[in-house]
């Protein structure tokens, strides 16, 4: 078997329910417009508060994918 090209781009997501659902809309997103994705590396957690509770949960991810 030869050897593989993989890709790496970035994403930024947030969600309003936690950073885990973040990173699957990261995860998703990729996966609309490139094959062959293979991981998400999470890069930073952030969130913005508001009245003392978190709002949006937001990541900012890295992914990778295999190119043919």
């Amino acid at each position: 078997m030869g050897d593989s090209v993989v890709k790496v781009i970035e994403l930024l997501s947030e969600s309003d329910k936690s950073w885990e659902d973040a990173a699957q809309t990261a995860v998703k997103r990729a996966n609309d417009t490139v094959r062959n994705v293979r991981s998400i590396w999470i890069e930073n957690f952030e969130a913005t508060v508001e009245n003392g509770k978190i709002k949006k949960y937001r990541v900012n991810g890295k992914i990778s994918f295999v190119l043919e």
